[in-house]
């Protein structure tokens, strides 16, 4: 792909996350903090999987490629972003920023299709146990996850192709900690509508799509935990679903707070914090989700210290 265009500009200053001074090392070190709890925990996750036998099945599958997602987060956002509060101008190059949108934009997209075949996953272990394991099969996995990162790649590509078409003549500064597409389209001095119009398609699709078999899969699970006789087996369906609801909620709702209504005064600065917690605070959660709140998390943590330490 060419990152050259015919804009002038041929480098970008990202403004980050404030520009009062009193609030700079604070934040440092509470993003420097996020930042290791971030990797540690999603790879320690991902180290789990991979050395417990048990749990090799389609639900930690899932899971690893849920920790991959948000730990790519964490490499291509939050050095960057460190930076900008250590450096007196945190300088990024036209192709650099290009590169960091495709990735934003590759790895959000793909993380909803990975949240949506969980979701799938656990109305077919619930509503169809005896048909799971070939169901959930092997191949299947591997077909829901190669969709979803071929979903998220052609996303990506589509929006990167569509921001190094405009033009940058004037201002370079962006008011962000990243090269995300509003800001970017805020700069840009040739006409955005077909930007726009791309931003809607794509994601009112990857939206209305993943949303619609999350809300219908737990639907028919609230459905069939209802008819199930034994107050245990109730808890125990619920209980299997408790941290991935926890999961979508967190990703879905910061990521509206983030980009609703981008076009109202204000909006970047609003979505600059909320977008915080979506590229930051929620990866760091996400291990933790699931670690404290499932035993063979937890029984695999136990076992692995223990191979280590005897």
């Amino acid at each position: 792909m060419a990152m050259k265009n015919d804009s002038s500009v041929i480098e970008f200053i990202l403004m980050g996350l404030t520009d009062k001074p009193e609030l700079q090392p604070p934040l440092y070190f509470l993003l420097l903090v996020n930042y290791v709890v971030t990797v540690m925990g999603n790879l320690s996750l991902i180290n789990l999987i991979c050395l417990n036998s048990h749990l090799h099945t389609p639900m930690y599958f899932f899971l690893f490629n849920l920790s991959f997602i948000d730990l790519c987060y964490s490499f291509i956002f939050t050095p960057k972003m460190l930076m900008s509060f250590i450096s007196e101008r945190n300088i990024i190059s036209f192709a650099g920023c290009t590169t960091q949108l495709f990735f934003f934009c590759f790895f959000v997209s793909s993380e909803c299709y990975v949240l949506t075949a969980m979701a799938y996953d656990r109305y077919v272990a619930i509503c169809k146990p005896l048909l799971y394991t070939v169901t959930m099969s092997r191949g299947v996995c591997s077909l829901l996850m190669s969709g979803s990162y071929m979903m998220g790649f052609a996303g990506a590509m589509v929006h990167t192709g569509c921001m190094i078409r405009l033009i940058f003549c004037d201002s370079n500064v962006i008011n962000h900690y990243m090269c995300d597409i509003f800001p970017l389209l805020q700069l840009s001095c040739s006409s955005t509508y077909a930007n726009e119009l791309v931003v809607s398609i794509i994601v009112g699709t990857v939206v209305i799509v993943s949303s619609t078999v999350i809300i219908l899969s737990y639907a028919l699970i609230l459905f069939n935990v209802l008819h199930m006789s034994s107050s245990k087996d109730w808890s125990k369906a619920l209980s299997t679903c408790g941290s991935h609801i926890i999961t979508v909620g967190l990703f879905y709702g910061f990521g509206m707070l983030t980009h609703v209504k981008p076009s109202f005064a204000g909006s970047v600065d609003q979505g600059k914090s909320f977008s915080v917690f979506y590229t930051n605070v929620v990866p760091m959660l996400n291990p933790l989700i699931y670690g404290l709140r499932n035993k063979d998390v937890k029984l695999a943590l136990k076992k692995t210290l223990k191979r280590i330490t005897s």
